[in-house]
């Protein structure tokens, strides 16, 4: 079975009623499966980024209609125009819903391996945020360990369930934190309102040490969450996170949330990330959506990736050595020496933590994407909380 098994291809006439697209339009520079299925396979002229479709929405919990989502943000995303840069993208088609659910699950499970494994980032556009655990699916066979960030208004997971629970579009976070084998080393929960989720699942997030950032904290500095995007290799973004006044197509919308710029930076700090090596855009709902303004922001969040993607500076520590700016400080009990490295290239920051039982950072050692504030803290004699999560993680 090849990639071209698994998708639909793309009727434009069915998409949009303009085809003769100007020159720099993306609709005039994405490489399209219409008759021939794009050749992924030659190094030299193989694409960086693909666009999957997922006509799925089964599972996708008071969002029905969401299975119509790609077309609908197509008919935007070609009709916006290329930035500076070679563009290298595909468009795959859709991946069309199977006859179980499970189908559909099993069948983009598929297409994130194989696009991964050819350094090719899938940009999913569903579908249910259900969808995110089978592009966590994805990495099984890729013999790593995945860090995943969520942008969301809520914690997708059930206190009360089990491995057993039905997956869908409320319960995946579930699926994933209980998945067998075990390669999540963690996960982070962007722009969450609090009165939206139970202190039980706050309380659970902080046992496992996973991150979480409440849309107040990022209110008016977003940046503060860009460390968090940076250290995942895959990015859900549910549609519901965003302000109903801004995007209104979706069921679930509520009063408050991100704005649209907001989201558009978010989706511009995965596409910077060195490490996103998957990114996934759920819950667009057309049926709620007549204007569609909704559809344009889902196809502006993708350009913004993209614009990202094309502005990313390779500067993940460490080599070569002369690109970064290595600081030291020492906390007031002297039990550890914290080591921060700053690019030369894009003033990023990552924080050096050893692993369990060392306090050498000679010795085995993990680099986190953090923040400037976290190297004040430490100047200051105070442990990150982000050294103490990811140090207990790293058992």
């Amino acid at each position: 079975m090849t990639l071209a098994d698994f998708f639909q291809p793309i009727i434009l006439s069915e998409i949009t009623s303009t085809t003769d697209f100007l020159n720099s339009q993306l609709g005039k520079t994405i490489t399209r499966y219409e008759e021939s299925f794009p050749d992924l396979e030659d190094a030299d002229t193989r694409p960086h980024l693909a666009i999957v479709g997922v006509e799925e929405d089964r599972a996708a919990v008071n969002n029905r209609g969401t299975a119509k989502a790609p077309n609908e943000v197509r008919k935007h995303l070609y009709e916006l125009y290329e930035g500076d840069y070679t563009l290298r993208i595909v468009d795959l088609g859709n991946i069309k819903a199977g006859a179980r659910i499970e189908d559909t699950y099993a069948a983009l499970r598929n297409v994130v391996e194989e696009l991964v494994k050819m350094q090719i980032v899938p940009v999913i556009i569903g579908g249910g945020q259900d969808l995110t655990y089978a592009q966590y699916q994805g990495y099984e066979n890729l013999e790593q360990k995945v860090e995943v960030a969520v942008i969301d208004s809520r914690f997708d997971l059930d206190q009360e369930s089990d491995e057993n629970t039905t997956l869908n579009s409320t319960t995946y976070l579930n699926h994933i934190i209980l998945h067998q084998p075990d390669y999540l080393f963690s996960l982070s929960n962007i722009a969450y309102q609090t009165y939206l989720v139970s202190k039980e699942s706050i309380n659970m997030y902080n046992k496992l040490f996973f991150n979480t950032m409440r849309l107040g904290a990022i209110t008016g500095k977003l940046d503060q969450s860009e460390p968090l995007i940076r250290a995942a290799d895959m990015v859900s973004f549910d549609m519901g996170a965003i302000r109903a006044s801004e995007a209104g197509g979706n069921a679930n919308a509520t009063p408050n949330g991100l704005y649209g710029d907001e989201a558009c930076q978010l989706a511009r700090y995965a596409g910077m990330s060195d490490k996103c090596s998957s990114v996934g855009f759920y819950e667009f709902n057309p049926t709620f959506d007549p204007m569609g303004h909704s559809a344009m922001l889902v196809a502006q969040m993708i350009w913004c990736f993209v614009d990202g993607f094309y502005s990313r500076k390779g500067d993940a520590p460490m080599y070569p050595k002369s690109n970064y700016i290595i600081y030291r400080t020492s906390l007031e009990s002297d039990d550890y020496e914290l080591v921060f490295v700053k690019s030369k290239k894009s003033d990023r920051w990552w924080m050096q933590v050893p692993y369990f039982g060392t306090k050498s950072v000679n010795e085995r050692f993990f680099l986190v994407p953090c923040r400037y504030e976290d190297y004040q803290l430490a100047v200051d004699g105070e442990m990150p909380d982000l050294w103490w999560r990811t140090h207990q993680k790293l058992q």
